[in-house]
């Protein structure tokens, strides 16, 4: 073959590209590697041998860059330690008042006793308990209620099951929540925890239902769910399979808001006295210290820190909404 010949592999460029494709990363020549076009042609077909594609980051990377939720996340995972590991942690149990009344601070009592004769650092260990209770079950139960009839409504926009559930959610938005809170509690002779979790469930769910059938609204009409339609999948199956997980972000960020909730109005139902008064919480303590006049007695402490540590509880859930965030809005990452 002559160098004039024009199927010489050396003189066609065509074919000296396809070679180059077919030499092993590590062979390929510093010419080669300087063009940025075949860098891109080598890395989509190296890519395309290994089975390898690029979904971008997960969920967790996207809010673990952020530095205020990843500050939530571990603040949330310090105070679920806590709550876990409180018959450990604790050096008494929360409910015991066999010790000395109105004790300062000392190594056998960190944060000193109250007037009835409990530690207040084991009380505020065994409170994380009950924060955390709340908190997960409200927020999930207020939550899942919302998602149910926030998308069965939006879906089923203009008949009249979507009219029977949006006044029903009109009439739960308009109702004043917090008299009817401390009524249903103040006039109920059970007022265990769950009860409190139920009370509060009932109450916040509203909200969340009404964003949910604002976006169900808005991808109903999209071309997943009619190939769901003419593949003849079922209403139920098309809501909830097909739907619900592009709402992720927004049904996350709305469990971690009703969970912030929960907790905020429990402790208030329990300072106001209308929680349950047998059981140690964050909201007790600080009804039992305002009762017994704990700052005229210098038990500033015991006012304190269970106010401190409920603020640092909130904190850590509405830290953790923002790295939320960052999933479903992309702009707000560069500032993350």
């Amino acid at each position: 073959m002559t160098p004039d010949d024009p199927q010489d592999p050396q003189q066609d460029p065509q074919h000296g590209r396809q070679q180059d494709q077919q030499i092993p990363p590590a062979a390929r020549p510093a010419s080669a590697v300087a063009d940025p076009a075949l860098i891109e042609q080598l890395t989509v077909a190296e890519s395309v041998e290994t089975g390898k594609r690029d979904h971008g980051p997960s969920w967790f990377q996207i809010i673990w860059a952020s530095k205020k939720a990843r500050a939530g996340m571990v603040l949330l995972v310090l105070y679920v330690l806590i709550a876990l590991f409180a018959p450990w942690l604790a050096p008494y149990r929360g409910n015991d008042t066999s010790f000395m009344p109105v004790l300062l601070p000392s190594a056998e009592h960190w944060f000193g006793t109250t007037t009835q004769g409990a530690d207040i650092f084991s009380q505020l260990l065994w409170g994380t308990r009950v924060s955390l209770i709340v908190g997960l079950f409200g927020g999930l139960f207020a939550t899942v209620v919302g998602l149910i009839v926030g998308l069965t409504s939006g879906y089923l926009e203009g008949t009249w099951v979507d009219d029977v559930l949006s006044l029903i959610t009109n009439v739960a938005l308009v109702v004043p929540t917090l008299p009817l809170i401390i009524t249903l509690m103040a006039y109920s002779e059970v007022r265990s925890i769950w009860f409190t979790i139920l009370i509060i469930g009932i109450i916040s769910w509203a909200g969340a239902a009404r964003s949910k059938r604002s976006l169900i609204i808005t991808l109903r009409n999209r071309d997943f769910v009619t190939a769901a339609k003419f593949a003849g999948d079922r209403t139920p199956t098309i809501i909830f399979r097909e739907i619900l997980p592009q709402m992720t972000s927004l049904t996350a960020a709305g469990f971690f808001g009703a969970a912030t909730g929960a907790i905020g109005a429990e402790a208030g139902l329990s300072f106001l006295g209308l929680g349950n008064t047998e059981s140690v919480s964050w909201g007790t303590m600080l009804y039992q210290a305002q009762l017994q006049g704990a700052l005229a007695q210098g038990l500033w402490v015991w006012l304190l820190v269970p106010g401190l540590a409920l603020s640092g509880l909130i904190m850590a859930l509405t830290l953790i909404n923002f790295g939320i965030d960052l999933i479903s809005n992309p702009h707000l990452r560069e500032d993350a």
